[in-house]
């Protein structure tokens, strides 16, 4: 990703994130972009619709939670 479209994106965190460290997410109308509000510069993971739709649907699901 350029850093020309990471710029031109709209960047959302959830309004539950107290401490500055959290998942941001952008939207394009081919793809979700996740990255690390800690450092914005960093790695950006891009994920088609269905793949989102997917990772939102395991967490839900309590695929990821920790036991």
């Amino acid at each position: 990703m350029t850093d020309g479209l990471r710029c031109g994106l709209v960047w959302r965190r959830s309004s539950a994130c107290e401490s500055g460290a959290c998942v941001e997410v952008a939207t394009t109308d081919d793809a979700v972009m996740v990255r690390n509000s800690a450092n914005p510069g960093g790695t950006v993971v891009t994920l088609r619709h269905e793949e989102w739709q997917e990772f939102l649907a395991g967490v839900k699901e309590g695929s990821f939670d920790l036991r």
